[in-house]
């Protein structure tokens, strides 16, 4: 059977039974229809308003965002809706990881949180001590984000 041809109706459009869900990886602590946007310190770089807000489609990238993130609150990983167009983060594309296996994506437009994902398990503390102290190496190398 070729099932590309198969087209479901449901009150006369197409079935669309899954939606694609994006991960947002943070210290911050929000609710349920809360926005995130742009213009507040970014949770890692340079710590500069952020231009940018970032959301994957993997749980992985997710909590190494929760886990990178600047500050002591607690570390959240937040499903979210993004209100508008979201772009390749050019820092984990293109030539750096070819085709985005992360799919990490950025934007200029808010995200809505929609849920929270409340059981997860982060990376090893030696994982995470290894990552921070790469991250650290390319800071002293003048080596920063396009995103900041």
């Amino acid at each position: 059977m070729n099932t590309s041809k198969i087209n479901h109706k449901v009150n006369g459009q197409g079935a669309t039974p899954f939606a694609q869900t994006y991960f947002h990886g943070t210290k911050a602590d929000l609710k349920v229809g809360d926005l995130i946007q742009v213009g507040y310190n970014s949770n890692y770089g340079q710590q500069k308003n952020a231009k940018y807000i970032f959301l994957t489609a993997t749980l992985d990238a997710a909590i190494w965002g929760a886990e990178l993130a600047f500050g002591d609150g607690q570390e959240r990983i937040y499903l979210v809706e993004p209100m508008g167009e979201i772009e390749n983060d050019p820092d984990l594309t293109d030539k750096k990881f070819p085709g985005n296996p992360t799919q990490s994506f950025r934007s200029t437009e808010p995200f809505k949180v929609v849920g929270e994902v409340t059981a997860w398990q982060g990376h090893s503390a030696e994982q995470v001590k290894t990552m921070k102290d790469h991250l650290e190496k390319l800071k002293e190398q003048g080596i920063n984000s396009l995103n900041d």
